[in-house]
């Protein structure tokens, strides 16, 4: 169940049984991913808000929720993960290639709050870093087993055209599962400057009977 309180608009309390799904759904998806070689990562809340300046788009940019610490730092809470992955192929794993990870993190937006769409959600994210190959078709099945975790009515595009920054010049792919409406679109990634990867969010996988 949702607890209804005076919460943040666009947030919840998930409790019991609502809370139980949840978690199972989280822990099978790790189990799927991790049978894939994939390792887990996880990324801090906050973050520097140059990070996702030119990376998000307009639209993603103007929701963030900014803020300036003691220091009079530009912070924010972090609008999505793959911009803060991709920092990690310039530094960390620079001299590595095919490095795959996961991640499952809160992200905060400044969403018009609807069935569906919430200002704090739930990302899973699945990336390759600096791919000596082709990862797509791999991502496109692992994308669809997690997805068959609740439904097997869906429907794959696999010539998307993303719209965030970072995947511009590189394939696309989005997933869509009609009983949803007009939040139909489940997951969407594909290839960009320094690897290839998607994302799910998974409070909208949750509204599937």
């Amino acid at each position: 169940m949702e607890i209804k309180t005076e919460c943040y608009k666009g947030t919840r309390i998930l409790f019991a049984e609502t809370a139980k799904k949840k978690r199972n759904l989280i822990n099978k998806i790790i189990d799927i991913v991790e049978s894939y070689g994939y390792q887990e990562m996880m990324i801090p809340i906050i973050q520097k808000s140059e990070t996702f300046k030119s990376k998000v788009g307009d639209e993603n940019q103007n929701m963030m929720y900014n803020f300036k610490d003691a220091g009079n730092r530009d912070l924010c809470l972090a609008p999505e993960y793959t911009a803060v992955v991709q920092l990690l192929s310039k530094d960390t794993f620079k001299f590595k290639k095919d490095v795959k990870l996961f991640y499952i993190g809160e992200c905060f937006r400044g969403e018009t709050p609807k069935s569906g769409r919430y200002r704090q959600f739930t990302q899973f994210g699945l990336e390759v870093l600096n791919p000596s190959k082709d990862y797509i078709e791999e991502l496109v099945e692992i994308a669809k087993k997690i997805i068959e975790l609740s439904t097997n009515n869906y429907d794959v595009n696999l010539d998307a055209i993303r719209g965030l920054d970072y995947y511009k010049g590189g394939r696309g792919f989005e997933i869509s599962c009609n009983e949803l409406g007009a939040q139909k679109q489940v997951c969407g990634g594909g290839e960009y400057e320094a690897g290839v990867g998607f994302a799910v969010g998974l409070d909208r996988i949750l509204l599937i009977n």
